[in-house]
């Protein structure tokens, strides 16, 4: 889907609305302010005070335009070259412009989340990709939709907040996504 196809509603939803979002699919949740934090290396210091699995996730483009949604575990060294082979990428991935993933998922950079999808249909994403890495952890944190704390969840609410959002999620081992 191009960038110029993407049509939004007025306003993405807000961490309000997300947790709101939260409590009626009856997933329970915890969060936690803190600094904003932009990358994986900046949240170590905060990660210490919220045990569980911490996330990376990654907006990412193939050549002909298709978006995906890669939830990794914070130590997972992605296989991106791998990954785009068993989705039927074309061509390398590459992560998507900040343009794109805001007109998308309705967050800046620094904030991707897969609570994001609550702003994407099932029609812009060719995939959602789950680090299998990460469901071992409990609780898991993500970011609200803005990157000043984490909310965390079960590993099966994260899944199935994914399905509410009315996305099939694919669970892959992301270090080696060729190892079935």
């Amino acid at each position: 889907m191009s960038e110029n196809e993407i049509s939004r509603p007025p306003s993405p939803k807000s961490r309000g609305d997300l947790l709101e979002c939260l409590d009626e699919f009856g997933i329970s949740h915890r969060t936690v302010d803190h600094q904003p934090v932009f990358t994986v290396v900046e949240s170590a210091k905060i990660k210490a005070d919220m045990p569980g699995g911490h996330s990376k996730n990654l907006f990412l483009k193939d050549k002909k335009g298709s978006l995906f949604l890669a939830v990794a575990h914070a130590d997972t060294k992605v296989d991106l070259v791998a990954l785009g082979k068993i989705i039927g990428a074309k061509g390398r991935l590459s992560f998507g412009n900040p343009e794109l993933m805001t007109a998308t998922l309705g967050v800046e950079p620094g904030s991707v989340t897969p609570f994001a999808l609550i702003n994407a249909s099932p029609q812009e994403l060719a995939y959602v990709v789950i680090d299998r890495a990460i469901l071992d952890c409990d609780p898991v944190w993500f970011h609200p939709l803005e990157n000043c704390a984490s909310t965390a969840v079960s590993p099966a609410d994260m899944i199935k907040f994914i399905e509410n959002c009315g996305f099939t999620p694919l669970i892959l081992d992301l270090a080696d996504p060729t190892d079935a």
